[in-house]
């Protein structure tokens, strides 16, 4: 009998929702709106021209946007997130070299118990600099995170742009690679993702999702590598790191032989190799190991597929 994972009652991130371009506007592909239903007709009502809204500004700026607050900004949805206690967002355009596929926008509220951290990094003068973020009720290790900055290959952030792939970071309080663990323990973090946000021109992004155990992003992390193999309709891709909250490590690289592989349109993870989309998918059957949510999403360089993370509640 299949075991079935429990989804928290409170999740950092409430909604997540895919918009992709139709014509000259960004229409809603899916969306996960757990009991929101309300914000969720909204949501299909609206539709974004460039410039427009929260994923019409990621679009025309290309490049990875956060709202800390709806009241008096250019979010079109404010009045439908009050009601529904949204009060905080992050668009992530997903481009296949000056293409965009689509935009991921995820949604949180905001209590004195919502611990995480949605975090922006940005490339300047030889650095990685907090761009902007959400951190929920983590006060402290925000304004650590403003007076920090990374050279390439330091910490999560300066890993991921020294090798342009996604990474994943255990035990955040306690890893000496991890430079914030002692501000990360405090506020009960323990689970970094850390990937790569590739934007036509030469900026860099760099996007990290830093689950806490009580308000987690996610119970399971997985990263996918899709560079093997490019053939199209071939296409695969093999599990390269991927954490469970339940059954630990997913991934042994002294086992490396007994790889796990997808092809393309196999399953939700084949599904994005086949459409170089993001995937959000809530309350359907079928989800490994039985989790109720799933995020999936891929990374193009220069144009091409290299990787997809998914995540898991």
């Amino acid at each position: 009998m299949e075991t079935t994972v429990t989804a928290p009652e409170r999740t950092f991130i409430e909604v997540s929702e895919v918009w992709v371009p139709e014509g000259d506007k960004l229409v809603l592909a899916e969306g996960n709106y757990g009991a929101l239903d309300e914000f969720a007709a909204a949501s299909r009502r609206e539709s974004f021209a460039k410039g427009e809204g929260l994923p019409g500004k990621a679009w025309a700026d290309q490049r990875p946007v956060v709202l800390k607050g709806f009241d008096g900004s250019y979010f079109k949805r404010a009045e439908a997130a009050k009601e529904a206690g949204l009060t905080s967002a992050v668009a992530v355009p997903v481009f296949a070299g000056t293409r965009l596929k689509a935009v991921l926008v995820v949604l949180c509220g905001d209590d004195e118990e919502r611990t995480g951290a949605l975090e922006v990094w940005s490339e300047q003068d030889g650095l990685l600099m907090l761009d902007d973020g959400y951190y929920g009720a983590a006060k402290h290790f925000e304004w650590v995170s403003q007076h920090t900055h990374f050279p390439r290959g330091q910490g999560l952030p300066g890993g991921v742009w020294a090798s342009q792939t996604p990474m994943l970071m255990r035990d955040l309080g306690s890893g000496y690679k991890f430079i914030r663990a002692d501000s990360a323990a405090k506020a009960g973090l323990t689970t970094g993702l850390g990937l790569p946000v590739p934007v036509p021109g030469d900026k860099t992004f760099v996007l990290t999702l830093l689950s806490a155990k009580g308000t987690p992003i996610a119970r399971r992390f997985e990263i996918w590598d899709a560079r093997a193999a490019r053939n199209g309709a071939a296409r695969e891709a093999r599990l390269i790191d991927g954490i469970c909250a339940r059954e630990g490590a997913l991934w042994d690289p002294e086992n490396a032989g007994n790889e796990r592989k997808v092809t393309a349109w196999q399953g939700a993870i084949g599904r994005v190799l086949g459409t170089g989309v993001p995937l959000v998918e809530g309350g359907k059957p079928g989800l490994a190991a039985g989790y109720d949510s799933m995020v999936a999403m891929p990374i193009h360089q220069n144009g091409e597929l290299s990787h997809v993370v998914a995540w898991y509640l």
